[in-house]
């Protein structure tokens, strides 16, 4: 069976997040203390005993889940004693994205963690300067939400994450108004996040140039394996696709539902993964019927799929 890796994003994080990993695999707590070293402080303690509102700032979010994914892959490596098959492909939701790089080869662990930090610095900063809002919407096909984004004026799709299943980034009235005329057309579920970011859309224009240097300041290596872009849904082979890729990131939809499409047409049929939570598995799922999805975050789940395919 061919198999592809996954990484999820920002909202997979919780409190206690890799500890059980960090106190099983001596793989796993490697990742997680190359973490705490590359940033100078204890994200682990951070990881494992929060506060919450803490874990939640993007600064510290974005590098947690980047330490979770990196860990949770070493880790199953570690309990398939090297024995696990080799992905053909990978792709990451979002931050994800930055995981899947690690994972591919593409980006040396210790560079990953402090570029995702500056990367949630930048966002950060850009909220600041352009507060904005999220919404998700259940239940309309694109058409339609090209039409409600068009009416409500500074709203854009910045996730397709499955199909009928999508989120909206934009300024807050904006978002208010297509929340309002998504209920009116019939959406199964409408409704405005908790978060003032508005990732993935044009209030997060000065975060490409804020995050710029970090970009061309990490080095980056040909990916062992290809990596499925968030922004073409197509693999992605070469350096300069890749740090062009990192900075259209932040304003542009995250194709998910295309990217999974893209890997299951290229013959995957098991998706692992990697990190806190089944967001990404409960989605590939919707996306593709009958590829088997495996969440692989915890000592729990690790022993699982071990076990699975050893029988």
């Amino acid at each position: 069976m061919t198999t592809a890796w996954i990484f999820p994003g920002q909202g997979s994080q919780f409190v206690g997040m890799a500890r059980d990993l960090y106190e099983t695999y001596a793989s796993a707590r490697a990742v997680i203390d190359a973490a705490d070293a590359a940033l100078g402080f204890s994200l682990s303690k951070l990881m494992f005993e929060g506060p919450e509102a803490e874990l939640t700032d993007t600064l510290n979010t974005q590098p947690a889940l980047l330490a979770h994914s990196i860990a949770a892959l070493a880790a199953l490596q570690q309990a398939t004693a090297n024995t696990l098959p080799t992905a053909t492909l990978c792709a990451g939701h979002s931050l994800g994205e930055y995981s899947a790089l690690v994972a591919a080869g593409a980006l040396d662990f210790a560079d990953g963690i402090k570029l995702v930090r500056a990367r949630g610095a930048a966002m950060k900063r850009a909220g600041e300067l352009r507060p904005g809002a999220m919404a998700a919407l259940i239940g309309l096909d694109d058409a339609k939400l090209n039409e409600i984004c068009q009416t409500a004026g500074a709203v854009q799709v910045a996730n397709y994450n499955a199909p009928g299943q999508i989120v909206l980034s934009g300024e807050k009235g904006a978002l208010e108004r297509a929340v309002e005329l998504a209920k009116q057309a019939g959406a199964k579920r409408a409704i405005v996040l908790a978060v003032s970011i508005a990732a993935h859309s044009e209030l997060m224009r000065s975060a490409v140039e804020d995050f710029r240097a970090a970009v061309f300041n990490t080095p980056l290596n040909i990916p062992r394996l290809p990596i499925v872009s968030n922004v073409t849904a197509q693999p992605m082979r070469q350096v300069e696709t890749i740090r062009a890729e990192m900075l259209a990131q932040l304003t542009s939809a995250v194709q998910w539902t295309r990217s999974v499409e893209l890997m299951h047409a290229q013959g995957v049929s098991v998706f692992l993964e990697l990190g806190p939570k089944d967001v990404l598995t409960g989605l590939n799922k919707r996306i593709v019927r009958g590829a088997a999805a495996h969440p692989i975050g915890t000592r729990e789940q690790i022993a699982k799929y071990v076990e699975d395919m050893s029988q």
